[in-house]
Order: structure tokens, then sequence, then C-alpha cells
């Protein structure tokens, strides 16, 4: 700090004038500010006249300051953003400045900002956008235009939108330029995007640098171009790039993007003249603009800049350009900052810094460096500033950014620019202007990002690709594996060069689909002895040994993390392969369709199915009665007779029928299967191995087989947990049929081998006594591999999908894999037989139904047997061996009986009363007579 110091002291050193203190009244009549501005760029010029109108307009109006008059000091820093710059903007100081407008360049900001802080004075700048600014670091700094920050958000939104996945940088390599590009590249990997090239150039660069730099930019793959550089190359840099011959209108022609940062419109806002100069080395280039919203304040500048500019500028017209708004408003905010300021009663004061006073003494003059003691408080006042200008709303987030930033999406066409859409941090993309999406909380919820159509480099209205192949001479190095075995896929002639296979000839038709060329070459992979482990080979493109691998690989979930694979070719799970036998037909082959359980349970549910009916109909149908023997019959043949639906017994009642009616569709069902499923064996040859699939593999410990170098034996040992001891390595499929033959009782023999359907059906076609048993347990395909995030990749799966619609990937598929007659005999496993379980449900509705018959049987007999007994002492069996006839006979002669003796009683009852009454009224007659 100290060394520091004594630099910029150089400054001071012709006779300063010394102060200890220095206090004005609570409202003094002049306030001193500085501003640091380069007269002669684009941007200072349009802000000197800014901040000279701001300054006067603020005199003019006693409602904001209150008849305090603001007094402004600007130095200029020349088109320099170094050291030397610095000193001369530094002169200002020599007065009494309670804060500074500037400094125009983010270098020259990050310098300043430190004196700033030593000295309490708070700086503003409406042009200094690099994002590292809001640090910490710099409390005194704000920044009163938009950080670069958003603007490089707005840029990689504008890349996601058109699905560019790789862009080349092209920066000024200083604090404005390295880090904008850093704050560009995080924006664009929260878009799964990146920078692929950054060219970085001098800040004293030379037309040889530019050319050199977009030489070097030509031979690169992405043809996505973002420019953030300063506006007094810009347009040099776009001249150039025009002259690169690279095509027609050289790298300014067809296939190329451009996208420029605001510099672009800044330049085009302020000179139209020089753009029409240069209009040529620009069509079709996008920029960026702040998008300021319309208001009355922003009206009245513009209506009276062509005055300001003749008043101001020596007669020279230029346009007004938003940096100009933004310094205008910067004057603003200052204003109302320090009217808050006076109104909470503070002074403007300045006193020494005690730090310096070790350098007094001699010609340097430290101590006239003053510290605002009053700069605490205006900094907060600054932060809390809440009013509009005519970029907008002015007010701080708690970040220290203006709020509401937003950006215009220029396109540049002919001799004019076109608006082509907005971007917003709140609403990202849209062709309608933030207020309006903001004004409308419906719209802004569904708004989709969204542009106009764009005139592209080369006058062409087709979204460019954003990437070609490597023109830089570089062929595709592309690595195959030497196999061993399955040479159908891969293969290479002793001696020679060239390769071929199924693989090979599809990668070949692939790249012959695609719409430019690709230059390549194959470099082998293996030492021809045994298989090369897969993933070593993919890795070789991790570390750029690489650019593309093509073969038999299969695209796994872990090898997706390390490369890109293209669309899946082939298609090609793992199965499991082990000797089968024909099983001949026997004279039992009738009671292979059923399994033992599945036999026993049929046969009980015929028999209770009858014994069921015959309880329902004993008691009121004479072909379910007589003797126990004839009875026991009629059950058994009337059960199994429903088999072929030649029962001849009549089914009297509701339940019974119920209950037969629900038992013949389940005899439907498993005649259908029954004969299904003897046909199948019958007409079918049959295949027989202890092997049924890969369940019975897991729980058994017999060994298995695997293909060395093959992701099976990852798979089968984490995902299936089967113990590698129980896994062996082969090379071949000669070593396949040995270790198959030998079987899992030898030394050297397996069980079964798993691997890939592809491998499995070619050894299988000249092998008939091996098989595929069981189902497919893993569904994969295999692809090319590319380094990840591969635009190639991409052409690639687009041009893999082409020859799969057009037929083809099927004509290379029956040029190399044509099976043989051994696989194609149509030759089946042996079938599963028919188990319980296909059958439960039909078995269970039977038997709901015969329960809840009898129930309902059971119930009505319980009634009938309360109402016949009437208290006597039949007992319940009795009662329901009696067929339900016989029982109603009897008890319809037992009520007519009965009904007999009730009359006769009735009868006799009538007659005693009868003489009863008749020898009462004789009584009374001859007592009547006695009286």
């Amino acid at each position: 700090m100290n060394m520091f110091w004594l630099l910029v002291s150089m400054v001071f050193c012709n006779g300063l004038f010394m102060s200890t203190s220095t206090s004005v009244s609570t409202r003094p009549s002049v306030v001193n500010i500085g501003a640091i501005l380069s007269f002669d760029s684009s941007i200072g010029k349009v802000a000197k006249i800014a901040i000279e109108a701001a300054i006067k307009d603020v005199n003019d109006n006693s409602s904001i300051l209150n008849g305090t008059t603001l007094k402004i000091v600007m130095q200029d820093s020349k088109l320099s953003s170094g050291f030397l710059g610095i000193v001369e903007a530094l002169r200002f100081m020599e007065n009494d400045t309670v804060a500074i407008l500037g400094p125009q360049h983010s270098v020259m900001a990050h310098v300043i900002s430190h004196i700033a802080n030593e000295l309490n004075v708070p700086l503003l700048s409406f042009a200094a956008t690099d994002p590292t600014l809001n640090s910490l670091q710099f409390p005194y700094f704000f920044r009163t235009t938009q950080s670069d920050i958003f603007q490089m958000a707005a840029v990689a939104e504008i890349v996601a939108y058109y699905e560019w996945r790789d862009v080349i940088a092209i920066y000024i390599d200083d604090d404005y330029g390295r880090n904008g590009v850093a704050a560009l590249g995080d924006k664009l990997a929260e878009k799964r995007c990146k920078i692929s090239y950054k060219a970085p150039l001098s800040p004293n660069l030379t037309r040889e640098d530019i050319r050199n730099a977009l030489l070097q930019v030509a031979l690169m793959e992405s043809r996505v171009i973002i420019l953030h550089i300063y506006a007094t190359w810009g347009l040099e840099v776009l001249d150039e790039a025009k002259k690169i011959v690279s095509g027609p209108n050289g790298m300014m022609g067809n296939g190329y993007v451009w996208i420029a940062t605001d510099w672009l419109s800044t330049v085009l806002d302020t000179d139209s003249s020089l753009f029409s100069a240069t209009t040529d080395s620009s069509q079709g280039v996008l920029t960026l603009r702040m998008h300021t919203p319309d208001s009355e304040l922003k009206r009245k500048l513009v209506s009276r800049w062509s005055n300001l500019t003749i008043e101001n500028a020596n007669k020279s017209l230029f346009g007004l350009n938003t940096y100009g708004m933004y310094a205008y408003d910067t004057v603003l905010l200052l204003a109302h900052a320090l009217d808050d300021f006076f109104n909470q009663g503070n002074n403007i004061s300045f006193s020494n810094d005690t730090s310096l006073t070790e350098f007094d003494g001699g010609n340097l003059h430290f101590d006239a460096m003053s510290i605002f003691n009053g700069g605490s408080q205006l900094r907060k006042n600054i932060l809390e500033v809440n009013t509009s200008g005519v970029t907008g709303k002015i007010k701080f987030t708690p970040d220290y950014n203006l709020i509401h930033p937003s950006y215009e999406v220029i396109n540049v066409i002919g001799t004019g620019v076109r608006t082509i859409g907005y971007w917003s941090n709140s609403s990202g993309l849209s062709v309608m202007p933030p207020g309006k999406l903001n004004a409308n909380p419906n719209a802004s919820i569904s708004n989709q990002p969204s542009l106009y159509g764009v005139i592209w480099p080369g006058q062409t209205n087709q979204k460019p690709r954003g990437w070609v192949f490597s023109s830089n001479g570089r062929q595709l190095r592309v690595g195959v594996p030497i196999r061993v075995s399955y040479r159908e896929f891969v293969s290479r002639p002793e001696g020679a060069d060239m390769f071929g296979g199924y693989c090979i000839d599809v990668f070949l038709a692939a790249k012959d689909a695609l719409p430019y060329p690709v230059p390549h070459k194959f470099i082998p992979f293996g030492d021809g002895r045994k298989n090369p482990i897969n993933n070593d080979l993919l890795h070789r493109i991790t570390t750029g040994d690489f650019d593309a691998v093509v073969g038999d690989i299969t695209i796994t979930t872990n090898r997706t993390k390390i490369v890109d694979f293209t669309q899946p070719y082939i298609e090609s799970g793992l199965v499991v392969v082990a000797p089968v036998s024909k099983l001949n037909s026997s004279a039992w082959a009738f009671l292979r369709p059923f399994t033992p359980m599945m036999w026993c349970v049929t046969g009980i549910s015929f028999l209770l199915v009858g014994a069921v009916v015959w309880i329902l109909e004993r008691r009121i149908n004479d072909e379910f009665r007589g003797p126990p023997r004839k009875q026991f019959v009629t059950i058994v043949w009337f059960s199994f007779s429903t088999l072929f639906f030649s029962h001849r017994e009549r089914i009297a009642s509701t339940l019974g029928r119920l209950v037969l009616i629900i038992w013949l569709f389940v005899v439907l069902i498993l005649n259908s299967s029954y004969i299904a499923s003897l046909t199948s064996i019958l007409t079918v040859e049959q295949l027989s191995s202890p092997v049924k699939g890969i369940e019975s593999l897991i729980t058994s410990n017999d060994p298995i087989g695997y293909l060395r170098g093959s992701f099976a034996e990852n798979y089968l040992t984490v995902e299936l947990n089967i113990h590698k001891n129980r896994l062996v390595a082969l090379n071949s499929p000669n070593e396949y049929e040995k270790a198959l033959r030998d079987g899992p009782r030898k030394v050297g023999g397996v069980a079964a081998v798993i691997d890939e359907r592809a491998y499995m059906e070619l050894f299988l076609s000249t092998r008939c006594e091996f098989g595929i048993v069981g189902q497919e347990f893993t569904k994969m395909g295999w692809g090319f591999a590319f380094p990840r995030d591969s635009p190639l990749a991409i052409d690639m799966s687009t041009a893999i999908l082409k020859l799969s619609e057009n037929g083809g990937l099927q004509r290379i598929h029956d040029k190399w894999l044509t099976r043989s007659a051994c696989s194609s005999e149509g030759s089946k496993q042996d079938v599963d037989r028919l188990q319980l379980t296909s059958f439960w449900g039909l078995f269970l509705l039977c038997g709901s139904a015969c329960f809840l018959a009898l129930l309902l049987h059971l119930i009505k007999m319980v009634c009938q047997y309360m109402k016949h007994s009437d208290g006597r002492s039949k007992s319940f069996i009795s009662f329901v061996k009696e067929k339900e006839e016989d029982a109603d006979k009897m008890q319809f002669e037992e009520g007519k009986s009965g009904a007999k003796r009730r009359r006769s009683d009735k009868v006799s009852n009538g007659r005693v009363h009868e003489d009863e009454t008749l020898d009462g009224y004789n009584h009374g007659a001859y007592t009547g007579y006695e009286v």
C-alpha cells in the first residue's frame, strides 16, 4: 500500500495546499463533485454532455437540493485505461470532493476504488460493468448501470435458445474482458453449454494481433463467437473477420454466428456514420442494448439531445446511447442522496488521514489528501435512494445492482438494426418488452422463450448449426478394438490398415450421411491376442488420445458419465446360453401341460363341485337321491361329465344352477388352456435344459462364463451379487463351446454363458446343441462414443436414425449377420408348464360361489326346520335327510288333521255352551215362577 501511495504522490508534488480540516455549513451553497471520463470515446463524449445537462437540470430545480448548487470538475482520462490515465484522473482530488462520477473503464475503477475506500468518497460509475466490482472489497463503489453478469446471462440464454453447445469467446485481456468472460462461462454452464476456446487480445493490440487471433478461431469447430471488447477495437475485429479466407464472406459468411456485447449497440447509437462505413462487416451480427422503458423524462432528454450536442460539442452531432442516459441518472441519484444527507442534518467536512503523517515533509504533500467525514452516511443515503430517471426506476438491490436489469436483442440488417426480442432477469427471452410482461402477470407466467426471426451472416434466415468439423487439417482419430472373436463386428486383415465388419460399415454409412466431410483415421486398440477392455478404450477419449471410438461398445450408465454415445444402432441385451437337449414324445405326454399341483387341484375341484351340487339338489331332485352307493356314483359321474359338458342330470335348484354355470366357465378356460399347451408340445420341437434362466443361475453355485472385457462381469457382480469366484473369463466362441461341453463338474467348465444377444446369435448359428434359456434380462444397445458435449455425436445420431428409416441399417445387418439354418429352425426352449398361479383366480371364483350357495342353502334349511318342527322332537339331521316334497306333504297332512280336531273340539265346546245357556234359562224361569 505504501508503494501505491508513493506512485500516486507524483500527482501532488507541485505545491499542493495543506489543511488540517475543512467544514461547511449544513446546507452549503456549493457541493464539489468530480467526474472521470474519456472525452473522445463513444461512451465518454455522450456521458460528458449528459452529465452537464443533468447538473444544469438539478441546479435549476430547487426542489431537489433546495438551493444548493452542484459544481463538477471533469478529468479526461484519454483513451487509456492504465496507470497514466489514473494519474491524470486523480488531479481533481486537489479540491474537497464529496463524490466521483466514473471512472469509465473497469480497470481504472479497480484502482480508484482503493482510493475511494481510503478517503470515504463514493464512486458512482455509469460505465464500469465488470461484475467483480460489486464485491465487499469495494464498499464505496456504486455501479449505476447494468452489470455484465446480467449481460452474460442474456448471451447464455440466447445460446441455449438456439440449442448451441459450444461458443468461442474473443475478449480484451484485462479486468473488464477476463471477468466478463468468466461470468459468461458460469452462465453458460447453468445452461449446460461451455466456452470451448478463448481468444484473449492485448489491450494494446494491433491489426496483426487481431488477424492472428481470428486465424486460430477459424480452425476451431465452434462457429458461435462471442465478442466482448471495447468499442474502439470492436469494428476492427469484425472488419478483419470478413477478410479471413473462410468462405465467400470470410468469417462473416454463412455458418458463422457473431454475438457482440453492448459495445456494438453503443457504437450504432452514437455514430451512425461510422457504422455506415463498416456496414458490410457487421451484417447478421446479434448485439445487446440495455433496455430503458419509455417515459416522459426519456422523451424530453431525447428531444433536446440535438441542441445539447450542438451547444457543448463544437457543433458535432452524435446520438444518445444508453450509457449517456445512465450518466444522466447518476447525477439525479447523487443529488437525491445529497438532499437526504442534508435533510438529516449532516455537514460536509474533511479531515487529514493520520496514516499519511509519516510521509510529511519534503516535496510530497500527502497530508493534502483529505477524508470525507460524511462519506459513510452518504453511502447509506445512496443505497436508499428510490426515484425515477430517464432509464426508469433508480433503486439498488441488496447486492448493490440496479433493479430490473433488462436488454434488447438487436439484429444488424442492411444499414440499420432490428429489435428481435428482449431479455430480463425475471422473465428471460421474450418478444414482449419487460414492462408489459411485468404489468400482465398472466402473460409472464405463460411466457415461453422466444425471439423474432434473424438474418444471419451470409444473408440467410436459416439457423446456423453452430459448429463444423475442425478445419485445422487434423483427422478424426477413431479408436477401434482389435477383437479375437466375433470378427463379423470388427475385423482387420493381417498386415492391412483397413478395417471391416458390421460396426465399421455402420459408422462409415452414418459418416457419409453427414452434410459435411469428416476426415478420419482408424487407430487399432489391443494386442490381437485377447479382447481389449472396452472401459480402457473409452478412457482414451477422456485423455485426448482418441476423438471417437467405433466398435461393439455397449451403452451403460457408468460409461455415459465419461463419454457421449450416439443413438444405438443395434439392440443387444444380456442372455443366458446353456446346453439344451430335445424332448422326445412319450406315452405320458398328455400330462405335461399341467404341473402335478395343477392336476391335483383340478381333480379335487371336480369332486368338490359335484359334492356341492349334490347337497343343493338331493332334497328336491330324485336324480340325486337313492341308496348311498348310487348317490356316490352320481356325484363322481356328474363331476367329471361337466368336463365335456355331457352331464345328463337335471338341476332343479337356483343355487345349484348358479354353481354349475360358474364351474362350466372355469372348465371352459381350463380345457382351452390345456388344448393349446398340448398342441404346442406335440407339434413344436421342444428343448430342455437344466438351467432355466438367470434366476436359477443366481440361486445355484455353478460356474458362469462371460466374455473377457465385457461389461457383463461388472453387471453380474455388482447388480446381481454373484460372487466373482463363480465367473470364468472366456475369449472366443471356441472357448465358449468347450466350457459348455465340459459342464460345471470339470475344471474350466461352466453351467452357462452370459453374453449379449448379438454375440450369442452368431455363436448359436452353427451350434444347435446350445440355446438361449430364459428371457433377455437387460435392454441395452451399442453406440459410437465421442467426447462429452461433442456436437458430432448429435449429428451422427441423426444420421443413424436416417439409416434406420431408409433401410440402410438392415442391409448392413443382412450383409454381416445373416443367420444360418441351425439358428432359424424355430426350435424353442421347453415351454413352462401351466402353473396353479395362472388359474387361482378362477378357482377362487368357483370356490366362493360354492361357499355362498352352501351358506344360503344352510340358512334355508334352518328356516324350514324351524317352521316344520313346531316343538316336535325330530332332529335337524333327520329333517335334512327327508325329501322336501315329503316333508311338505307330511306337514300338510298334519295340518289337515289338526284342523279337523280343532273343528270337532269347537263343535263340542259349542254344544256344551249351548246346554249351559239353556240350563240357566230354565233355572231362571223356574225361579221366577216360584216367586
